[in-house]
C-alpha cells in the first residue's frame, strides 16, 4: 500500500509545485511590503520599527528600512514570475535569516517554513511555468 501510494505521488506534476514553492512565499513578503507604505512613501511607523524593533547590529535604521521595503516589493514579484528566481529566492532566503536571527529569533518555525521553500527554489530551479524557463535562464 505504501509503494502504490508512493508511485501515485511520484506522479504529481512538478511545475504546480515549483510555482505553489515561489507563490506562497513571495505572498508572505508581498504582504509585509505592503504594510511598511503608504503610495509610494515609507510610512512613518515603518521607520519607527525599522529604528526601536528591527534595529540591525551593523546597518543604519533608514537604510534597513528602505532596502527591506523595496526588497518586498521587488524579490516576491521577481519570485512570482519566475524571473531571476534563484537570485530572488536567495535574496528572501537572506532576509528569513535576518529576521530569525536578530529580529524574531523565537519564530524558526515559520522562518523555517519560508526557508524550506526558498530553499527548494534555490536548488531546484523555477521550474517549467517561469519567465526563467522560458528565457532558458534556467540552466536546463
Amino acid at each position: 500500500m505504501i509503494a502504490r501510494l508512493n508511485r501515485l505521488a511520484a506522479r504529481i506534476p512538478d511545475a504546480p509545485v515549483a510555482l505553489a514553492l515561489r507563490v506562497f512565499p513571495a505572498a508572505v513578503f508581498w504582504q509585509s511590503g505592503r504594510t511598511k507604505v503608504e503610495g509610494l512613501s515609507i510610512k512613518p511607523s515603518t521607520w519607527f520599527l525599522f529604528e526601536h524593533e528591527y534595529a540591525l547590529p551593523m546597518i543604519p535604521s533608514a537604510w534597513a528600512a528602505v532596502m527591506a521595503t523595496l526588497a518586498e516589493h521587488a524579490l516576491p514579484v521577481l519570485l512570482v514570475l519566475g524571473l531571476a528566481t534563484r537570485l530572488s529566492a536567495i535574496g528572501l532566503l537572506a532576509m528569513t535569516a535576518v529576521i530569525q536571527v536578530f529580529v524574531y529569533p523565537g519564530a524558526w518555525v515559520t522562518h523555517g517554513l519560508w526557508a524550506a521553500c526558498l530553499l527548494a527554489v534555490a536548488a531546484r530551479g523555477p521550474g517549467r511555468l517561469s519567465l526563467d524557463r522560458a528565457l532558458g535562464w534556467d540552466g536546463r
